[in-house]
């Protein structure tokens, strides 16, 4: 009995450390990938689009209207963009301070609340036909002064759908630094290192673009908590290459709590997992039938564990192999632990190596544990929307957002 139980302990041992070194080599791929130089063709616009901000909030009355109205400053023709506030449960107060900007506000009410829903009830509101791009930011999103110029920029040149550069818009806290270097590091990842190989980007839920009429049509068959996982997947499935601005900023706000932090990440990983098994056997039908390697990568990136897991993860896993004495895999633990270590170093962006990003590494270990809280708490699916609650923490100017403040 005991030699049964020891065989399937190894068995488990090993495979714990293929999938951890399958993780960690994609990871140090794609982090390498994102040394080089990406940038797109760019020619000047012909013409200037018209387009649709589109912003969704549920109860964000703290954020709203500053937001609206830096909305408003754009480097663009102001007859040729709206901004549109769709607004889910939010007071008579706020609604009236809205309705006085020259934006649209579009008021929904729904049982279950949803940002697909918001969206999708206002595209059906719109007048059809009148606008070429959308633009999707969330309730708490602040654009550089040019981003839209830059998204008409790109699509002359072609691109569809874009996902533009979410960076944070404050570091009050030591989470909100933690989770702003995060965010850089799946920027440098998941969407620059994906576009210098040829993969799509990965799609955020905000600062993102897309051809109007796809994005309404796309958009109709969605009515999930994790749109933009839905989105990528359908995008990709007819083959549209997501393109990835680095130099098209958005401000974003980060999370400040670790109340806050736990419940994001559980909702993010919550709709990783369902993902993963949902489209997990149709990724090798696309991949070997319609030769769609985007399609397969993209459901296979599902699969990865969040990086402070991973790299907690192999930590201990290194302590363990020294402490039992493993002379088989303590030396391999250690390989791959290191190799992650550089992943990261190649990933996070020069501005945070710096004493004060020093300093937050003791939060390292708290972040190791929230996230498994998070991964406890995921098991579920999500049967309610949940949006993380902001606080109108600007830490940049609205009145000069412009790339020099990244």
């Amino acid at each position: 009995m005991m030699e049964i139980i020891i065989i399937i302990a190894n068995i488990f041992k090993w495979l714990i450390f293929i999938y951890m070194s399958l993780a960690t080599f994609y990871v140090l791929f794609f982090s390498i990938a994102g040394l080089f130089k990406y940038n797109i063709s760019i020619q000047p616009s012909k013409h200037e689009r018209k387009i649709a901000v589109l912003i969704p909030g549920y109860k964000e009355d703290d954020v709203i209207v500053n937001v609206a109205q830096s909305a408003l400053k754009q480097d663009y023709s102001p007859e040729k963009y709206d901004v549109i506030v769709i607004a889910d449960s939010f007071s008579e107060n706020t609604l009236n301070k809205l309705k006085k900007l020259p934006i649209k506000v579009i008021e929904v009410a729904f049982d279950i609340s949803s940002k697909s829903k918001s969206l999708n009830k206002a595209m059906q509101i719109l007048p059809s036909n009148e606008y070429e791009i959308a633009v999707i930011l969330d309730a708490d999103n602040l654009m550089e002064k040019c981003f839209l110029k830059k998204i008409d920029t790109a699509f002359e040149n072609g691109s569809i759908a874009i996902q533009g550069h979410r960076t944070a818009k404050n570091f009050n806290t030591p989470i909100a630094l933690l989770d702003s270097i995060s965010e850089e590091i799946n920027n440098h990842i998941f969407r620059k290192g994906h576009r210098v190989i040829g993969f799509s980007s990965a799609l955020i839920g905000s600062g993102m673009a897309f051809n109007y009429d796809l994005f309404k049509e796309s958009m109709s068959t969605i009515n999930s908590f994790g749109e933009d996982k839905e989105l990528e997947i359908n995008l990709i499935e007819r083959h549209i290459r997501i393109e990835y601005l680095e130099d098209a900023y958005v401000f974003d706000e980060k999370i400040e709590k670790s109340k806050s932090f736990v419940r994001q990440r559980t909702r993010w990983i919550s709709n990783q997992i369902l993902y993963a098994k949902k489209y997990f056997f149709r990724s090798f039908y696309h991949l070997f039938v319609k030769l769609n390697m985007d399609y397969f990568e993209k459901v296979m990136q599902h699969f990865q564990p969040p990086r402070i897991f991973l790299g907690g993860t192999l930590f201990l896993a290194v302590l363990l192999a020294f402490v039992f004495n493993d002379h088989v895999l303590r030396f391999a633990w250690l390989i791959i632990f290191m190799l992650f270590i550089v992943s990261m170093f190649c990933a996070i962006p020069k501005k945070f190596i710096n004493f004060k990003t020093l300093r937050i590494f003791y939060l390292i270990p708290l972040g190791y544990v929230l996230m498994l809280f998070s991964l406890i708490n995921a098991r579920q699916p999500i049967k309610s929307f949940n949006p993380t609650k902001h606080s109108g923490n600007i830490g940049v100017d609205t009145n000069d957002i412009d790339s020099k403040n990244t």
